[in-house]
């Protein structure tokens, strides 16, 4: 682990810098991003969107026909004779089928629009996994964990305010002003238009204030708490090397440093909010009297009579207060146009093949004229590596640390493509020596390997790779739980896990990379004749500085600044030489 240096007070983060360095290019792929959106539930997002509007205008029916009910029954019981001749079930029967209707619509919103938009989300993170599985985005995010569980979380949650919070909410508002200059306009068309537009202008032009000023402190709001999770989750893993290094003390201003950030952005925020709240009232407060005396001016012309006069009134205020669900969608603009141009170019980007093509028949590996560079390198890491495997061969790489084994075991594997030259391999299992286990059951870290194997083949695959005893000796056995990164097993235990995995893929080509590395001399030897065993049929490509895992290879070639410097078969003095000058067990 590398902890981050302290930043101090006004200095600009690299997340800041990321978000103020946005080119040109990103922002070119939030159009075909948007598309992406919405491609495939486009009927979903409809059908919410026209449920929301529906349950508002039922809403300002609801209000409108209830003051015109109250307001005309007020003054039909002023006589007998017009109160023995009103109608009151029909206009009670309307309020009660608009307050249903409201309710059921209501409802019916927030189911299509939730499970349309979870669903979204859900699809965007298995298309964002996929698209940074491909072999550069995979290597660029390895050295930034902390940035790809940002991206998978919060930028993923933040994209739907997009749709609950401002696509529905401001379809649902024109449609509020449009109904109510419909209804208005029903009595008076100059009334109803103004009052559409009155509407619809006051509450777009408060939405868009709100949202063009909070868009800098929102976005600075979430990059300030990227920070600060990643600069905590650094504290709490690395806490011993921050205290050798002597940056413990540097470490906690850091997470200070950007925990100040986050208050000064919530309360800027807050006070565009409140400003926000001051001028939506004060439009509501303006609309309300300006109807008031529009409404009376036109019962004193006789016009309209006193109860269409209470509806148009109350109509009007109805009508205002969707606008208020946009505040918090406007507040959060910022936000999520950050994550949409963070996302937008692995949202658009079309999955590369990572799978090699197969070799001719009688080769399981044939690499010719590879050269491979790793990024910034100066040197070729492979420069023009040429290799022929045949099918069951048993190859053992030695050399040098850095000499680029694992390089050449990644080329094989399709992890890293060939700048020039071509590879053909056959599909391969690498067992590399970082084992990723995971926060689940033995069984579903078992089925990684082969989904839709049952217990008697994960139980099969255990006991070849020794493990099956201890399984069988545990309470839950399959069904064991192990913490994060494998915690409950043994190093042996892990490492044996890795090696049943290995046996579950069904590959004619295994890849190992230091497979017995810092285990014991019983448990490796253990492992390695277990290996032995199951590897009939196989080809095997070994990666390795010990005598132990050569011993298994029937050829030794010898890496060397990328090279091939020697290619040795068994039964050769040169064989034995080789093999015996590797680090005993």
């Amino acid at each position: 682990m590398s902890p981050r240096p302290a930043v101090p007070e006004g200095a600009r983060t690299a997340g800041e810098a990321e978000g103020a360095s946005m080119n040109q290019a990103a922002r070119a792929t939030v159009g075909p991003a948007l598309r992406t959106l919405f491609a495939g539930q486009a009927r979903a997002f409809a059908l919410g969107a026209a449920l929301a509007v529906l349950t508002v205008a039922m809403g300002i029916g609801l209000l409108g026909l209830s003051g015109w009910f109250i307001t005309a029954t007020a003054l039909a019981g002023l006589q007998a004779a017009t109160a023995i001749v009103f109608d009151v079930f029909m206009p009670s029967a309307g309020i009660r089928l608009l307050a249903l209707g409201r309710t059921f619509s209501r409802y019916g919103e927030r189911i299509v629009t939730h499970d349309a938009t979870l669903g979204l989300l859900a699809r965007l993170r298995e298309q964002l996994f996929r698209g940074w599985a491909q072999r550069a985005p995979a290597r660029a995010l390895a050295l930034r964990p902390a940035r790809l569980l940002f991206r998978l979380t919060a930028d993923i949650d933040a994209l739907e305010a997009l749709y609950l919070r401002l696509l529905v909410p401001a379809l649902s508002s024109l449609g509020a002003a449009l109904l109510a200059g419909v209804l208005v306009g029903v009595h008076s068309p100059w009334l109803g238009l103004a009052l559409a537009l009155w509407l619809s202008v006051t509450g777009c032009a408060v939405t868009l204030w709100l949202a063009r000023r909070a868009a800098r402190p929102s976005a600075r709001r979430a990059i300030a708490l990227e920070a600060l999770r990643a600069r905590t989750a650094d504290l709490v893993a690395g806490q011993t090397e921050l205290l050798m290094a002597g940056r413990l003390q540097a470490q906690r201003q850091a997470i200070a440093a950007a925990d100040a950030r986050i208050a000064r952005t919530d309360e800027q925020l807050n006070r565009l909010e409140a400003r926000a709240v001051f001028m939506q009232g004060a439009a509501g407060a303006v609309t309300l009297a300006a109807m008031v005396l529009a409404a009376g001016w036109l019962v004193g012309e006789v016009q309209v009579g006193a109860p269409v006069a209470a509806l148009c009134i109350l109509v009007a205020l109805a009508a205002g207060e969707p606008f208020a669900a946009l505040r918090r969608g406007a507040l959060e603009a910022g936000r999520t146009a950050l994550a949409l141009r963070r996302l937008a170019p692995a949202l658009g980007a079309t999955h590369e093949d990572n799978s090699l093509a197969a070799p001719a028949e009688g080769a399981a590996v044939r690499i010719e004229a590879a050269e491979v560079r790793h990024p910034g390198a100066s040197q070729a890491a492979l420069p023009a590596l040429s290799l022929r495997i045949g099918p069951g061969e048993r190859v053992a790489l030695v050399g040098p640390s850095g000499a680029g084994k694992s390089t050449l075991l990644a080329l094989v594997a399709g992890e890293i493509a060939a700048a020039r030259g071509s590879v053909q391999a056959l599909p391969a299992s690498w067992l590399t020596q970082r084992i990723d286990l995971f926060e689940d059951s033995l069984r579903d870290n078992l089925r990684v390997a082969a989904p839709a194997a049952d217990d008697a083949t994960l139980r099969a695959a255990l006991d070849d790779a020794g493990l099956g005893a201890d399984v069988a000796a545990l309470r839950a056995q399959l069904d064991t739980p192990l913490g994060e990164g494998g915690l409950g097993l043994s190093g042996g235990q892990a490492r044996r896990l890795a090696l049943a995995r290995l046996f579950l893929h069904a590959r004619p080509l295994w890849l190992l990379d230091e497979a017995t590395e810092a285990l014991d001399a019983p448990t490796a030897n253990d492992l390695l004749a277990r290996l032995r065993v199951r590897a009939a049929g196989h080809t095997l490509l070994i990666a390795t500085h010990l005598r132990r895992e050569a011993a298994l290879a029937d050829r030794l070639l010898r890496i060397d600044h990328g090279r091939v410097v020697q290619d040795l078969r068994r039964g050769t003095p040169e064989f034995e030489a080789a093999l015996s000058a590797l680090r005993p067990d």
